[in-house]
């Protein structure tokens, strides 16, 4: 007989088996050995975060050989049923805080306890939840114990609230990131008597007061930097302007706005800027000398440090004809930013550089950065190199790992390193054509044999950047080619980051991968029920690989509805983090992955740079105990980090062009349905890379329903509506530049819906409905 989890009766009965208090969340005894209810389950998961693996719940509950068969399958039925995602190898709620989270420390709740929110949320998610910060007493006699207090950063333990009446979790503090004291930005407002108002910068800001003594000469529509003086409980906060960044309509204000509000550290601290300065020449010792290898970088006709430079040549050998030995030479920057130092700390608390259409606020100081370690044409430089022996079916046979000193032989921009290739070389790459050039295109040829075999995911969605004026507002939106040099330089960095962590795999050495897990089950769900409505079929089954998305692209490649395809398997896909447990890398298709080609603008390349240099005995540098002890907490500090760098870069871009396309409003413009929602459409302007919304209440009289699984509006009167990927034609409503969003009227009438969205409605199987057309609309907040 078949054991049944719901049936509680056969747990509390069964002979030979003593009945034991669960762990916190359980309200009934359970028998030792057996599987607990389904409710029991997800409390169990909810109330016990750090415990939610197969593996631990197995352990707590005391499930064995078959049971833990049975509990495995009760697991993955959670996931089909959208009650849980896996998120590395633990399972948590939808929507669930992960276990360490970076926090703002916002508020105070009645009784004066500290209330924090993530520092980086989801929209789709709802609102950010509220966490209660709970202040450890361990080590405050020795001044060891993190206090934290309001306005500041801090990477924090999350654990489930036992008070249900208040925030859903508490959380203790682990580190503090910033202290941001009372700092923050807004908008200036003059008032006719004097002084002035605060506007907030972004949704959870609140209004300040600003008294005429204090104004700091600000104008009316200045972006400022202020410092809140005093919160009392009655009128509004008052503020001190700190500074003027002058208008809000520059790039400067705007990319200022994204640095503040998301926290992004952008000023070196003296003690940084000094150890900078004194930092001198590597030396020689524990390297190898390389500097008469031909390596070259290239990179962006702008770039300003240069991190990786590159060389083929023939394998002459006779046990591998026609295969190739591939040279990539990465910046030493392990060698000027030790464990510990003044540079290291600020280089943490960064946890990348950021880059914005005019400026970029790097991870190190410019001393190290755009200099010492920067491999500059013609001049020494200190590097970790890995030379790697490819046959000529593109599988690679071996590689090794090198402490140098090299010399760039030259500094090449991709299109001149393509046009070189392409027929028409210059007066720089002229000399090296033959010698440098076509060798490293031979080598890339062989690579993307190994890539073509290999089948990583080849979602190939174009990447829109913004020229500026001297102004600094934009001056036009363009899409730049990708070229060969760009997929060269790609390919041989791919490569070494993974022979970076096999050998530190091989070594048993710790370090933090690149991992990016598969779709989970819900979105795979949630995707093949899409691409039923066109007729293409996705296999269901855990064991999805990146091939089989491919497939599906194919089957849409000229197709009216390929971008459709495109986009809503991007959005399947989970977010690739950093983590010292690796469990592959789905996109690329590779079992073992960690980022090793970019120290100087991130920091998990530089602790896989030390890593190697401790492993392979390569000198000083190398990493310590302490980091070794720390990268469950490094890891996930530097992937909230690059989610706010990734954030920044967005939000400055869509208000550069919300200010860019604010003075037409009323103008008509081409566009596409990039998302649908319950609430409405949002569209994309393709020749801006602009989105907006179109509320739902203003679609037209007829009564629109939402259909989730053919991603679709449509009318229940007229069968009307709209689809993702639909072509339509919108006019500008609304602009708001602060927040970045633009509010669109649809133009198009839509267009007759497959009669599976119909017969879907008909049947009274809606997922949920709009609203009628109300007189007027209200004005568009926030944004996407």
């Amino acid at each position: 007989m078949t054991h049944n989890p719901r049936d509680r009766s056969r747990q509390t009965k069964r002979p030979g088996r003593a009945a034991r208090e669960l762990p916190p969340g359980a309200d009934v005894p359970l028998i030792h050995g057996e599987i607990p209810p389904r409710d029991v389950l997800l409390r169990f998961i909810a109330d016990n975060p750090d415990k939610a693996s197969k593996r631990e719940i197995s352990k707590e509950f005391g499930l064995k050989g078959e049971k833990r068969v049975e509990l495995k399958q009760i697991l993955k039925s959670f996931e089909e049923e959208g009650l849980l995602e896996k998120r590395r190898k633990s399972l948590v709620r939808p929507g669930a805080l992960p276990p360490v989270t970076v926090l703002d420390i916002t508020t105070r709740d009645v009784t004066g306890d500290l209330i924090g929110r993530p520092a980086e949320w989801l929209d789709d998610l709802g609102v950010a939840p509220a966490v209660t910060i709970r202040q450890s007493n361990v080590g405050k006699q020795s001044g060891k114990a993190p206090v934290a207090g309001l306005g500041d950063r801090v990477l924090a333990k999350i654990f489930p609230a036992k008070d249900r009446g208040g925030p859903a979790y508490t959380a203790r503090v682990i580190k503090i990131l910033d202290k941001r004291k009372n700092a923050g930005m807004g908008v200036f407002r003059s008032m006719p008597d004097g002084g002035g108002r605060i506007l907030p910068i972004d949704r959870r800001g609140e209004e300040l007061s600003v008294d005429s003594d204090f104004t700091g000469g600000a104008k009316d529509g200045d972006l400022v930097e202020i410092d809140v003086t005093r919160i009392g409980r009655y009128g509004l906060p008052r503020a001190q302007v700190k500074s003027v960044i002058g208008s809000v309509a520059s790039e400067k204000a705007i990319s200022m706005i994204a640095i503040h509000a998301h926290g992004i550290p952008y000023i070196f601290p003296d003690a940084v800027i000094k150890e900078a300065a004194a930092a001198g020449p590597a030396t020689m010792s524990h390297r190898e000398d390389w500097r008469d290898v031909p390596l070259i970088t290239i990179d962006p006709a702008d770039a300003k440090d240069h991190d990786d430079a590159v060389y083929a040549e023939a394998d002459t050998r006779p046990e591998n004809p026609g295969g190739v030995i591939v040279t990539v030479a990465i910046a030493d920057v392990s060698y000027y930013v030790r464990p510990g130092s003044a540079i290291d700390r600020e280089a943490l608390r960064r946890g990348n550089s950021v880059y914005f259409p005019d400026r970029v606020v790097p991870m190190l100081p410019e001393r190290i950065s755009n200099d010492l370690c920067s491999l500059k044409e013609g001049v020494d430089r200190p590097a970790l190199a890995v030379r790697m022996v490819f046959s000529k079916e593109g599988r690679k046979a071996s590689h090794t790992f090198h402490r140098i000193m090299m010399k760039s032989a030259a500094k090449l921009s991709y299109q001149q390193a393509q046009a070189a290739i392409d027929g028409s070389p210059d007066d720089k790459t002229g000399p090296i054509l033959e010698t440098i050039l076509k060798p490293l295109w031979n080598a890339y040829r062989i690579l993307t044999v190994g890539r073509d075999r290999r089948q990583p995911l080849e979602l190939d969605l174009p990447e829109r950047k913004l020229l500026l004026k001297e102004d600094g507002t934009v001056d036009r939106v363009f899409v730049p080619p990708r070229l060969d040099a760009h997929k060269l330089i790609e390919e041989m960095m791919i490569q070494a980051n993974v022979a970076a962590a096999e050998t530190l795999e091989t070594r048993r050495q710790a370090l933090i991968y690149r991992v990016h897990d598969a779709p989970s089950l819900a979105k795979q769900e949630t995707l093949r029920e899409f691409l039923a409505t066109l007729d293409i079929a996705l296999s269901k089954g855990g064991n999805m690989r990146a091939n089989h998305f491919n497939g599906i692209l194919k089957k849409a490649a000229d197709q009216p509805f390929e971008q459709m395809v495109s986009e809503m398997v991007l959005r399947s896909q989970s977010q690739a983090i950093y983590s010292p447990e690796n469990i592959g890398h789905f996109g690329l298709n590779l079992m073992k992955y960690a980022h090793f080609t970019s120290p100087i603008r991130r920091y998990a390349d530089l602790i896989v740079h030390r890593a190697l240099v401790s492993s392979l005995k390569l000198g000083e540098g190398g990493i310590t105990r302490e980091e070794e002890e720390a990268l469950d907490d490094i890891a996930a500090e530097i992937s909230t980090f690059e989610r706010r760098a990734m954030a920044a870069e967005r939000d400055t871009v869509d208000r550069l062009i919300a200010h860019h396309l604010a003075g037409r409003i009323g103008e008509e413009f081409d566009g596409r349905v990039s998302g649908v929602t319950k609430a409405g459409l949002f569209v994309t302007l393709p020749a801006y890379g602009a989105d907006g919304f179109v509320p739902i209440s203003t679609l037209g009289r007829d009564y629109y329903l939402f259909d989730e699984a053919h991603q679709a509006l449509s009318g229940e009167k007229t069968g009307l509506g709209y689809r993702l990927g639909d072509e339509v034609q919108v006019r500008l409503a609304e602009a708001v530049p602060l927040a970045g969003a633009l509010r669109f009227e649809m133009l198009s009438e839509g267009r007759k819906m497959p009669t599976g969205v119909r017969s879907f409605h008909k049947a009274g199987r809606r997922v949920s409905a709009g609203s009628r057309r109300q007189p007027g609309t209200r004005p568009l907040r926030g944004r996407r």
